[in-house]
């Protein structure tokens, strides 16, 4: 199985909005791709939070290929729209693993 893994850092100004927006627009997006099987999203603790909290989604699927092709596909338009929506009041990095 492979894991694709966004972790998310907002600031406390976007955080209602954005806890919203995520749950009910953006995972929606990325799991209508239909290369995902599964997600679990995770608020982390144990951060400093002063300048907001720190979440991780973590979508499910079978193939590198089916991460490939969201990458290629997918991704750009949905990053696009987090952007337009939230601009400079967020950082988000992405990794890719494997279980064994």
């Amino acid at each position: 199985m492979i894991i694709y893994n966004v972790t998310t850092k907002i600031t406390n100004n976007i955080h209602d909005r954005w806890l919203q927006w995520i749950k009910e627009e953006h995972i929606p997006e990325v799991m209508d791709t239909g290369l995902f099987h599964d997600f679990r999203m995770c608020r982390l603790l144990e951060q400093d939070d002063k300048e907001g909290p720190t979440y991780v989604i973590q979508y499910y699927t079978d193939t590198l290929e089916n991460y490939h092709t969201y990458l290629q596909e997918h991704a750009p338009e949905l990053r696009q729209k987090s952007y337009e929506q939230f601009g400079n009041q967020f950082v988000a990095f992405r990794t890719v693993m494997q279980v064994v």
